[in-house]
């Protein structure tokens, strides 16, 4: 299967580095470089594009002004050399956030999570029939439906959940599931004492957490954002 990008950002070193990472990826076709927001657009409307690599700092029309704009997106990875967008960018349920200069290790943990959410889209049915009853939990232990099968996920393995439009991603020591679920639906069978919601896109294991600094959350080397809404609850839980 064959996945099409578009890379936009204004720093044409940063699109040489981007080109070069797609074309390490055989899955990966490049369709377009653009320098600016109006030629994302342009490109936008021209192809069928499913990962967009999106700068947040350009000229006239900012990365996250841009997705303002758009009714449909693709799947959104943003690069930028700035870790102050992180918050504002969960807003838009983009897929990662890649901090300039952006190791290949990095650039693929990223494309394989668009990868993996986009192949769910386009075979929704296959999940959605048994999504919902797999969450049935038990004492320590809840099902999800993830690459076509039942898989048993520890709450205590959890380090923490997050939502991507109609997606979710459970992030756990060893390995990340993809399932076809409501955050809501999560958040009602994790266990009070073990997990707190965060940030409309995220769920986080209590215990887990390293650190509360300013509007995040430090564990396991990840930054996880608080968000307006739940920020009275989560101090009250870090206090």
């Amino acid at each position: 299967m064959t996945f099409n990008c578009i890379i936009v950002d204004d720093e044409y070193l940063a699109q040489d580095l981007l080109e070069g990472y797609v074309k390490k990826m055989p899955h990966l076709k490049m369709l377009a470089k653009c320098n600016n927001a109006m030629q994302a657009i342009e490109a936008l409307q021209k192809h069928a594009v499913d990962i967009l690599f999106l700068d947040i700092q350009m000229p006239d029309l900012t990365g996250l002004e841009l997705l303002k704009t758009m009714n449909k997106k693709p799947a959104v990875i943003l690069t930028t050399a700035y870790s102050e967008y992180a918050l504002e960018s969960y807003e838009f349920n983009v897929v990662d956030y890649l901090l300039k200069p952006i190791p290949f290790e990095r650039f693929v943990q990223a494309v394989n999570k668009a990868t993996e959410l986009i192949q769910l889209k386009r075979k929704p049915t296959q999940v959605i029939s048994s999504a919902t009853p797999a969450l049935a939990p038990t004492k320590d232990h809840f099902f999800v439906k993830s690459n076509h099968k039942s898989v048993k996920i520890r709450f205590d393995d959890i380090y923490y959940i997050q939502g991507l439009r109609e997606y979710v991603s459970i992030f756990t020591k060893e390995k990340r599931y993809v399932t076809l679920e409501a955050m809501k639906n999560l958040e009602d069978i994790l266990p009070k004492n073990k997990f707190t919601r965060t940030h409309k896109s995220f769920i986080v294991s209590i215990e887990k957490v390293d650190a509360v600094v300013g509007n995040m959350l430090e564990m396991n080397k990840k930054q996880i954002p608080i968000g307006k809404t739940y920020r009275k609850e989560v101090m009250r839980v870090f206090s």
